[in-house]
């Protein structure tokens, strides 16, 4: 099943006092020494290529001679912020500046090396919305892996997510046997149940990227989210499951072949324990959090009332049809999810 009308330009959410000061308590909230807008005052754009010279939808940034090294050192700044708590790394430069027009937040890659070594790492620039900062925090929360952003007003500075793209990971095996491919699937079956617990929705294919791991002599994957625009706003319960894109009709086929219904079921219950654990590690943090996204608002009325209709036909719970919020919604479908009271 496809999605054809998903807000591609859904509207930005203000990030409201609230959860600025929910973001403070967590040291989330800086003072940065550059803006998103700063980096906008650019003097020509370069379209980046692949190697197949492929439009990749980045282009490259061109500012004057004058502007360039004053933000080559304020972006050397922030990356200390965001990877060392602000303390200095010796021999940075900043390579490339990237950006990218195609989605909502209209991001700059910008790309960090360490002349040293020649190591290199990446991190983002992006306008700063409510939405994608509670999905930030809740994949920081609920997922298997740790994210770092920081927020200053309206500029959002995120974290590099390491591994391959899912879109291309499967194009490069197209017709080919992977290796281990029950873990594969296996794990396509936990991150889809993770998704639609923490509702995070549109995740397409090159929307979360597959990290593979060499662990003595196989080879160990897990799906990580790279995208965060679509939490918790879509109305459609089903945009919320992965297993519904034609982009992934590869991995469904591959999960249906190895497992059973049975066994799927056993990974879901698997994740869902894994989910609560982590709840419960964090439990002053996500409740400070939902506190703020019960009062919040990230979608329209009309997607609120779609998507408590549907998981009240879900979870048979009437309860959902009384809620207003995005963010009530989510509280409620968690704390049925992965059994644990969150709402009082």
């Amino acid at each position: 099943m496809e999605f054809n009308h998903i807000e591609y330009r859904k509207p930005f959410y203000k990030i409201n006092g609230q959860l600025k000061e929910h973001l403070s308590k967590y040291d989330r909230l800086v003072r940065l020494p550059i803006t998103y807008d700063d980096l906008t005052r650019y003097r020509d754009l370069i379209p980046i290529l692949d190697k197949n010279d492929n439009d990749t939808l980045w282009r490259g940034v061109i500012y004057n001679s004058s502007d360039r090294e004053g933000l080559n050192e304020k972006l050397i700044e922030i990356y200390e912020m965001l990877v060392a708590d602000g303390d200095k790394i010796p021999f940075l430069k900043i390579e490339n500046i990237d950006f990218c027009t195609f989605g909502n937040s209209k991001p700059f890659r910008i790309k960090v090396v360490n002349e040293l070594n020649d190591n290199y790492d990446f991190y983002y620039i992006k306008k700063a919305d409510a939405s994608r900062v509670y999905g930030l925090e809740l994949e920081d929360i609920f997922s298997p892996d740790k994210i770092s952003f920081l927020v200053d007003k309206d500029t959002l500075i995120e974290d590099h997510i390491v591994g391959v793209p899912c879109d291309e990971f499967l194009k490069k095996h197209e017709g080919v046997k992977i290796e281990n491919r029950m873990r594969f699937a296996k794990e396509f079956v936990k991150f889809n149940e993770r998704c639609f617990t923490r509702l995070l929705g549109d995740m397409r294919a090159y929307n979360f990227v597959v990290e593979i791991t060499q662990d003595f002599d196989n080879i160990q994957y897990r799906l990580r989210a790279m995208d965060f625009d679509q939490q918790s706003f879509e109305g459609r319960k089903n945009i919320y499951l992965p297993q519904f894109y034609t982009d992934n009709i590869s991995m469904v086929n591959l999960a249906q072949e190895l497992m059973s219904a049975e066994t799927a079921d056993q990974y879901k219950r698997q994740e869902r324990v894994a989910m609560r654990k982590r709840f419960l590690a964090t439990k002053q943090k996500t409740k400070s959090l939902l506190r703020r996204m019960r009062n919040d608002t990230i979608s329209t009325p009309e997607n609120v009332q779609q998507l408590a209709r549907e998981l009240a036909v879900f979870h048979k719970n009437d309860r959902f049809l009384e809620f207003k919020k995005m963010g009530q919604i989510l509280a409620l479908h968690l704390e049925l999810q992965i059994g644990v009271e969150i709402i009082k």
